[in-house]
């Protein structure tokens, strides 16, 4: 079985592959490895996966459809699809719309095309975002609820991509299914996000901005449990009668206080923190909770890392790639 996954020099990517490679699949790999963030990380995310048979890399943006009409050239065999390459970051889309267009709605369609005209395509499985739910308050958030509100570009793409799935699946009867990722972290994270910026301000004496007057509330879901979710759906396309369509949160199922998140980090380190509390940030929402009731009755998700193991573990590995 030969798996297909962009962004794989992407954090969640890495592990994605990392766990396929583990399990004797093989695996191309795409990436542009831009400089959203420090290219460094995702080098040496590829450093490892180059060094794992069965798997290939290609430098190549999704959005590039001369490159990407090469790579099915070059791998006829793919036969599952997972599609982790986008533009991330609610706070960056206010600065840079355009990424945003170009990687997650172009580049969104350009994958689609690409299943589409891969005859041994078997399923498509891509990345949406819990971001989707926008100004919802019933709390946790379900897939059957509307989502029509988005309070960011970036969340108005990935609905978008959700759109798109299901109008080529019905068209085509091309089997997608997209996964509602919830404030994921762990090892090899990324630098924008809160945990490796916590870290990272607290071990060099700076302080942490705090949105909300630290009234914020995350489903904050360990890479493990993540990975376990993509590979699970990854391996059972949709089936029966309709449009071979589906979409899943995937997430830990609890809401947890960002102050309990933050306190956990301070253990971890030994170090207090300092806090300087600001405003509701433009884009952002005050909490997040995944119902995973679709993917646990479908697939027998069940994540297992809470934050009181899944934070020591990323400030381990944070002190060893960086030397500390």
């Amino acid at each position: 079985m030969t798996y297909l996954v962009t962004g794989a020099a992407g954090f969640i990517g890495f592990h994605t592959c990392l766990r396929l490679l583990g399990r004797g699949e093989v695996v191309v790999g795409l990436d542009a490895v831009n400089d959203y963030y420090d290219p460094a990380l995702k080098e040496a995310r590829l450093a490892i996966l180059n060094e794992r048979p069965g798997f290939t890399f290609h430098r190549v943006d999704i959005s590039d459809r001369e490159a990407m009409a090469g790579v099915a050239v070059q791998h006829p065999e793919i036969t599952r699809i997972i599609h982790l390459a986008a533009q991330a970051g609610v706070r960056y889309s206010l600065i840079n719309p355009y990424a945003y267009t170009r990687s997650n709605i172009e580049g969104h369609l350009v994958m689609l095309e690409f299943a589409r005209r891969l005859q041994a395509c078997e399923h498509f499985v891509y990345a949406s975002s819990s971001s989707v739910y926008g100004t919802n308050t019933k709390l946790p958030f379900a897939v059957e609820d509307r989502v029509d509100t988005p309070v960011s570009l970036y969340a108005a793409t990935k609905k978008a991509n959700e759109l798109m799935a299901h109008s080529y699946s019905h068209l085509f009867s091309i089997p997608t299914t997209g996964l509602r990722f919830f404030t994921v972290y762990g090892p090899w994270g990324r630098p924008d996000m809160s945990a490796f910026l916590f870290v990272k301000a607290i071990l060099s004496g700076q302080p942490i901005h705090v949105f909300n007057g630290g009234d914020m509330r995350r489903d904050f879901t360990y890479i493990d449990d993540i990975v376990s979710g993509v590979v699970a759906v990854v391996d059972r396309a949709p089936s029966g009668e309709g449009t071979p369509y589906r979409l899943y949160n995937i997430g830990n199922h609890r809401s947890e206080p960002l102050t309990r998140f933050i306190s956990l980090i301070e253990q971890a380190l030994g170090k207090t923190a300092e806090i300087i509390f600001e405003p509701m940030q433009p884009g952002d929402v005050k909490e997040t909770f995944a119902d995973i009731t679709a993917i646990q009755r479908d697939h027998g998700f069940s994540p297992t890392t809470n934050i009181e193991q899944g934070i020591p573990r990323f400030v381990e590995w944070y002190r060893s790639y960086h030397k500390i």
